[in-house]
């Protein structure tokens, strides 16, 4: 296996471990009764998912073999929901820094099947930023009121 194909791999595990952080994410929020925010969270692990199914079926496509690793056990608490939406945030920079690093990688490689392949996660990243960048804003200017909360509770409830 080619470093290339090793960092795909490593990705696309990466999108499952990111599926499991966020579905960790919707029971905290559902154990809070909160369940749009529990939906929202659903909705974003099953796009998780459907980003490492994508991986896994390129590296087949490359004539490679996905192998996956073991999955760190994500957090339980988060104390709050903004923090909750935080902690998203900082992940979804990470997942960004990921991606761009395999680009440059394959750049660097000539690759351009991969790159090609990479270009879409690459704008999908902006976008998800910037959602979560919003989510925070609403949430810091909510400063966990209920009644606030209940409210957006219900429009994210409505993510499909």
């Amino acid at each position: 296996m080619t470093n290339l194909i090793e960092s795909l791999n490593e990705q696309m595990n990466f999108e499952i471990s990111s599926a499991y952080i966020y579905a960790a994410m919707s029971s905290y929020c559902k154990s809070k009764g909160m369940d749009g925010f529990a939906h929202f969270m659903n909705f974003q692990a099953k796009e998780e998912l459907e980003h490492a199914m994508d991986f896994y079926k390129f590296i087949f496509l490359l004539d490679s073999v996905p192998v996956y690793e073991a999955i760190e056990k994500p957090e339980a608490e988060y104390g709050s929901f903004t923090n909750l939406f935080k902690t998203a945030l900082e992940h979804e920079k990470e997942v960004t820094k990921r991606i761009r690093n395999l680009y440059e990688q394959a750049t660097v490689e000539k690759n351009y099947e991969i790159l090609e392949f990479l270009g879409g996660y690459i704008k999908e990243q902006v976008e998800e930023e910037a959602t979560f960048r919003g989510i925070v804003e609403k949430m810091e200017r909510l400063g966990e009121s209920w009644t606030g909360l209940y409210r957006y509770d219900s429009e994210l409830g409505r993510r499909a």
